[in-house]
């Protein structure tokens, strides 16, 4: 006789786990109908003080990140990065976020790393105003091996439509204004990983005074807090959360027909993490800025007689800004003018509030 169990799959185990879960996603919403058990997630459409309420949906996954989270004890911490790149994504184009859902995929379910993942994700979206209502934990023995974890999420947030932020109002002559990132935040990992795998010295090495390790783990910055008070301000014209692809991968996404980015790169702050990757791998700077974000999380496109104050704004809630470009004639492209500085004193590219 063989079992569901005998097979890798123990039901009652599960069950109890998920039963943990649900002190963590006792939302306290009233507008969420259903607990933990349902199919699926209920929420009353009531959207109060928006007129024409817009849904922005959006799924992400932390990359290979995770992988380096979960073998050196950053299991909380990648919780963070994936709400937040959740959580960023739908920002920049003007919405709320409002609810998360996970999912937690492993090969042996473990009682106490689940709830630990649960939390996790809860505590993330509390941070940012949005509540988890649950999601899909599924154990899959052959699938993944034991001791292995993937992750990923999916949120609704939600903008009223006239609010939209979507780079139409970008017009030539507007300031481009880097929001610093304290770091990776959650792109890039792969090559990380090589570089640890050949010279596992690196990850003990020094690097602003954190170990490289420390420093490539920092939980992807979330920028909602401060974004949110820029919604509806007449001087922002665009928003870039600065990913996969780097500046000229994301800055192009909102760019209106028939104008450029030009960005000059000797304004960009690098964060010294990116220098030591460079040097850990002789990475072409190309390559690095094809890779990572260096240094800017989020482009802000806005109005040259609104720049000073929304920089202010930025610093004032803990992210350091500064011009780094402005929008002229062309093609829909982001160009670089100027070379990357790595040799900057690293004490003035540590991002204020990180």
């Amino acid at each position: 006789m063989t079992t569901y169990k005998d097979a890798g799959v123990d039901i009652d185990a599960a069950d109890d786990a998920k039963r943990a879960m649900k002190d963590a996603i006792d939302t306290g919403d009233k507008r969420v109908l259903t607990s933990l058990g349902s199919f699926a997630a209920l929420v009353e459409g009531k959207f109060k003080g928006y007129k024409q309420p817009v849904l922005a949906l959006k799924m992400e996954e932390p990359g290979s990140k995770q992988k380096l989270a979960f073998e050196h004890g950053f299991v909380r911490s990648i919780c963070f990065d994936t709400v937040n790149h959740l959580v960023n994504d739908i920002a920049v184009m003007g919405a709320v976020p409002l609810y998360v859902q996970d999912l937690i995929i492993c090969g042996k379910l473990e009682k106490s790393v689940v709830t630990e993942i649960v939390k996790g994700f809860s505590d993330a979206c509390k941070e940012q105003g949005c509540v988890l209502t649950g999601g899909e934990t599924t154990e899959q023995p052959g699938v993944l091996a034991s001791g292995t974890y993937a992750l990923a999420a999916s949120v609704v947030g939600i903008v009223d439509k006239p609010k939209i932020i979507d780079g139409s109002a970008i017009k030539e002559g507007d300031t481009i204004l880097s929001v610093a990132s304290n770091g990776l935040h959650t792109n890039g990992y792969t090559l990380v990983r090589t570089l640890m795998e050949k010279d596992p010295a690196l990850m003990e090495s020094d690097v602003a005074g954190d170990t490289f390790l420390a420093a490539v783990m920092q939980p992807h910055t979330c920028y909602f807090g401060a974004l949110k008070g820029l919604f509806g301000d007449a001087g922002l014209h665009g928003l870039a959360h600065i990913t996969g692809g780097g500046m000229q991968g994301n800055i192009d996404r909102i760019l209106p027909k028939g104008l450029d980015a030009r960005i000059d790169l000797e304004t960009v702050l690098i964060p010294p993490v990116f220098g030591a990757i460079r040097t850990a791998g002789s990475v072409p700077d190309a390559d690095m800025l094809k890779t990572y974000n260096m240094g800017v999380g989020i482009a802000v496109v806005v109005d040259p007689a609104s720049a000073e104050t929304i920089v202010t704004h930025f610093r004032e809630k803990g992210h350091d800004a500064y011009p780094i470009g402005k929008v002229v004639s062309g093609h829909r492209k982001v160009k670089f003018e100027g070379e990357l500085q790595w040799n900057r004193d690293s004490e003035k590219t540590k991002t204020p509030g990180h």
